[in-house]
């Protein structure tokens, strides 16, 4: 593409961006006028009902749980009791107000950014588009949202109090707290909130003019010379966009840095336990500022460090240990292939002179990838017997989803890291041709959290060095199998004997198994676990999958067939052909 160059050039493209700009802004703002207040009503709805419906529920089995776990110990099980009635009497109150803001925020952005995407490279008929791009498809995703809410108050939430109530092991201490230290505790965290809380706030509203200016600037040059992140042409009306809704980024800036003061005051009283001194947790209190002013700084590019004071707050950390942290997270970071924050800032003050060819993949994409590779699994295991529509039923008509929830996913994994081990990849092979690296991953810290171990999972299966016997073997004890004890193994055709070896692989099988538990108490994989089981049942029926069942297929198929119905009324994102599959095979 042919970057304007000279004033001339750039101020003549300038000027002609204006009109076609200003044209989408108008059309973007009418839309947000007319869907915007339907979002606002369907998410306010239907989150305050979620919420003050299972208010009680919530109220009555937080204190069960709190009270039968054997993971807390007397004192701390004590305080928790004691405050428990503040979060829980305000979680309507923020619930409510979250809702209300957020349906603003869904139903004015969304139609917007439609209506500027309707311009892309891939579209076609962009003037059709342009006008009718935004309406269902944001009503449909306030309707998501309030799903996705419903199934974190209802199904994560309960997880969570599950597994605070699981039997503990033998050996295992549970958490606790020294009687004698909780006065200082609680001093420590009553003055650290309103202290830092101030203090925090005053360097947030600070610096938010250096935020403002300099992002303004940035993304101006960048629009007037089509350089950056807007080098290309279908990306300059975003440009323009992101000029006049930065101020909105500022502000946000500001509110999540008084939100996260809080916090970070009330870890003081942390600081005072590990400590075992009020005066590291004062000191704290007043050392959090200059970290979160450093901070601040390296994020906007200003002068390194902070002027403000930074006291010892602990035995183990030296005068220098903060900076001598940084520079060994920027070894590690060079070692792994990560970019450190100053290589970073570094790089994204040249931004204009130097563009990125390496694809970002966003964690959407990693978690399309998960769901797709599973439905193809899934129908390779329903042809190998693996599942068999029973199991889906049962998924479906009692809740026994095991199978399909945790051993499924758990094998598209694993196949992935067998995959990845193979090809003496750097990062995970998802696809042909598809390689996810630490340089290319979403920059999420959730699936930062996820994405992680399984590179230390795929180093350790390359170092076991498994044959092709072993490999298909496998398949069938993640389906199957118990994976507790290598003896348990002795019954199967896994072909090694050696009990060391067992043990790793089961190892790794059973941290699959708990990465999948903790990833379907994200609310969006119930949405589409849902989509997954209903493709497969659908699958299984089409191909004769479980004939000897059929006559309990016969039996159960009208009350699958309405929740499969009423899923396709609630979700947006089925496959259609399969929807067809069900009307064919089920119309007899």
């Amino acid at each position: 593409m042919e970057v304007p160059a000279g004033f001339s050039a750039k101020l003549c493209s300038f000027i002609s961006f204006l009109p076609f700009f200003l044209l989408l802004f108008i059309l973007g703002l009418l839309k947000a006028a007319l869907v915007g207040p339907v979002v606002v009503g369907i998410i306010l709805i239907g989150n305050s009902a979620v919420i003050l419906g299972l208010w009680t529920a919530h109220f009555v089995w937080t204190y069960y749980c709190v009270a039968k776990t054997k993971k807390l110990g007397p004192v701390l099980k004590a305080v928790v009791l004691v405050s428990l009635p503040v979060p829980l009497v305000l979680w309507p109150v923020f619930g409510i107000v979250g809702s209300l803001l957020g349906g603003i925020g869904y139903g004015f952005f969304v139609p917007l950014l439609a209506t500027f995407e309707a311009v892309g490279g891939n579209v076609t008929d962009k003037f059709y588009h342009c006008f009718l791009d935004g309406w269902w498809s944001t009503i449909k995703g306030g309707c998501m949202v309030v799903q996705d809410f419903t199934d974190f108050c209802f199904h994560s939430y309960f997880s969570y109090m599950d597994e605070l109530i699981e039997t503990v092991l033998p050996d295992e201490k549970p958490m606790d707290i020294k009687l004698s230290k909780l006065p200082s505790c609680l001093l420590a965290s009553l003055i650290g909130v309103p202290v830092d809380m101030l203090l925090i706030t005053i360097v947030a509203l600070w610096k938010s003019p250096y935020m403002l200016f300099k992002g303004w600037k940035r993304l101006l040059e960048d629009l007037i010379g089509r350089e950056g992140p807007f080098l290309e042409t279908v990306c300059v009306p975003f440009a323009g966009l992101a000029i006049i809704l930065w101020p909105l980024a500022v502000v946000g800036g500001v509110i999540g840095a008084i939100v996260s003061s809080f916090f970070l005051g009330l870890y003081s009283g942390v600081i005072v336990h590990q400590e075992g001194s009020l005066q590291f947790g004062l000191a704290y209190i007043v050392a959090v500022v200059s970290l979160f002013d450093e901070y601040v700084n390296d994020l906007l590019a200003l002068r390194e460090g902070s002027c403000l004071p930074r006291p010892k707050y602990s035995r183990n950390m030296g005068p220098s240990s903060e900076r001598k942290k940084l520079g060994d997270n920027h070894d590690i970071d060079s070692r792994n292939g990560r970019e450190s924050p100053c290589t970073s800032k570094l790089i994204s003050e040249k931004s204009r002179t130097l563009k990125w060819t390496i694809q970002q993949y966003r964690p959407m994409e990693v978690w399309d990838w998960l769901f797709k590779s599973c439905e193809v699994n899934g129908r390779i295991l329903l042809r190998d017997g693996l599942i068999i529509v029973k199991d889906i039923e049962e998924c479906i008509l009692k809740g026994n989803c095991k199978k399909l929830a945790i051993q499924l996913p758990a094998w598209s994994i694993l196949q992935c890291l067998l995959a990845s081990a193979k090809s003496d990849s750097s990062g995970l092979v998802i696809s042909d041709g598809v390689e996810l690296t630490r340089m290319n991953g979403p920059r999420d810290k959730v699936f930062e959290w996820f994405i992680e171990p399984l590179l230390i999972m795929k180093e350790q299966i390359k170092g076991l060095q498994l044959n092709e016997n072993e490999e298909i073997c496998l398949r069938e004890l993640v389906m199957r199998g118990r994976n507790e004890k290598p003896e348990e193994w002795d019954d199967t055709e896994f072909a090694s004997s050696n009990n060391v070896r067992r043990a790793q692989l089961q190892s790794i099988i059973r941290r699959l198994q708990g990465i999948v538990a903790s990833m379907s108490r994200i609310p969006t994989f119930r949405r589409r676990f849902r989509n997954l089981v209903k493709v497969l049942y659908i699958e299984g029926i089409h191909a004769g999958a479980s004939a000897n069942h059929m006559g309990g297929i016969l039996k159960a198929r009208s009350g699958i067939k309405k929740w499969i119905q009423s899923e396709d009324r609630n979700n947006g994102d089925e496959i259609v052909s399969e929807g067809e599959h069900w009307d064919t095979t089920m119309g007899m």
